[in-house]
């Protein structure tokens, strides 16, 4: 498989070697492992990989002392460690690397980021640095591309998103998002705590995959999949960590009939999605294109914006009945409000709305369309 360049890349090369470990975190089959040996082929043998998915190497880091680090390491001088999150107390092992041999360089992926954020945040404060990767985005494939071509393929990557494997095998993008789905995605999310494939989570999933777009009611969920609300909170917020979604919560500050603790829930992939409901029709026969559409941009915006040293805070905005008036995307950064209506067949007289204006006037605002969106997700 040609190798594309991430976005990434630069920022975790000037981190080399700068005393800090770098964790990534991001769901598997995302180009993780790929982008780390990319970047340390140059290093050739001084680098130990191991996986937690290995149980040997879970057998040989638990409570491992500084005597056996210095042993396994040797004279290498990167430590890769795949998987940690499947290595129990990974955060006390990672912290003996950095405090006692700080000439190593630390990287450490993960496909469950609760999992490695919990293990590894109180042993590794002040000691890493922590970065995301889902994905290929629009602007990563724009560069392999080029933007006409990318734009192109439009329809493609709303319906069969942008896995590397899928986008490396076009004409078999079925095949391989069912073996992405089947047998990566929701691995770890099995694993936990003894959670079992159960209908209960598969009627979730495709509950909030035809829900695309649309506001989450946990009881209107819960009577869907024959369960109660705090079990489907649960379940959501086990999916949100294991990178199947993404929640977007409600923008409120100067209006009294505004919503406040709505949120919204999106796929961190659509290829996923559509697997999940088993349904990749093209978009001009279909009744959720829009929803589709709206993910899409949101999902390829947070991309952009998600390693940045400060990123904005994302949000949608409506406000309560009768008036129902809604903004698609909000972004708050440094005090400054930037609202987004999203249209997949706009209409040419298509505008915020002024109960918006009004209540936020300096706010900046546009629409997004397939005609103009490049500009949002590459600016």
């Amino acid at each position: 498989m040609k190798y594309i360049n991430r976005t990434l890349e630069p920022e975790l090369k000037r981190r080399f070697f700068a005393g800090k470990a770098l964790v990534l975190y991001g769901p598997r089959q995302s180009g993780k492992t790929t982008l780390i040996k990319h970047l340390t082929v140059k290093y050739g043998d001084q680098v130990l990989w191991m996986n937690g998915d290995n149980p040997d190497t879970r057998n040989t880091l638990y409570e491992i002392s500084t005597a056996s680090w210095r042993r396994l390491l040797g004279n290498k001088k990167i430590l890769v460690l795949d998987e940690a999150q499947r290595v129990e107390n990974v955060g006390m092992a990672l912290k003996l690397v950095s405090d006692e041999l700080p000439d190593i360089q630390v990287i450490a992926s993960g496909s469950s980021s609760f999992e490695l954020m919990n293990l590894t945040a109180e042993p590794l404060t002040g000691r890493k640095f922590e970065y995301r990767l889902l994905p290929f985005s629009f602007a990563e494939l724009c560069e392999e591309h080029g933007l006409f071509a990318e734009k192109q393929e439009r329809e493609k990557r709303i319906l069969f998103g942008s896995y590397p494997d899928v986008v490396a095998h076009p004409g078999d993008e079925q095949q391989r998002l069912s073996e992405i789905a089947g047998s990566y995605l929701f691995k770890d999310i099995y694993a936990l705590d003894g959670l079992r494939r159960t209908s209960i989570l598969d009627k979730l999933i495709r509950a909030l995959a035809m829900q695309i777009g649309s506001e989450v009611n946990y009881h209107e969920l819960a009577r869907l999949t024959g369960t109660d609300g705090k079990t489907v909170e649960r379940y959501i917020d086990l999916l949100t960590k294991c990178y199947v979604v993404f929640p977007l919560g409600a923008y409120s500050r100067n209006l009294r009939n505004e919503i406040k603790k709505g949120f919204k829930i999106f796929f961190c992939d659509l290829g996923i999605r559509n697997a999940v409901i088993n349904n990749f029709t093209p978009l001009d026969s279909r009744t959720d294109a829009g929803g589709m559409w709206e993910n899409y941009l949101i999902l390829e915006r947070l991309k952009k914006i998600q390693n940045q040293p400060f990123p904005p805070r994302s949000f949608f905005w409506r406000t309560m009945a009768p008036q129902n008036h809604e903004i698609d995307y909000i972004e708050e950064a440094q005090g400054q409000l930037h609202a987004w209506e999203i249209k997949w067949s706009p209409h040419p007289k298509a505008k915020i709305p002024q109960t918006f204006l009004k209540a936020y006037p300096t706010a900046r605002t546009g629409i997004l369309s397939p005609d103009n969106f490049d500009e949002f997700l590459l600016d």
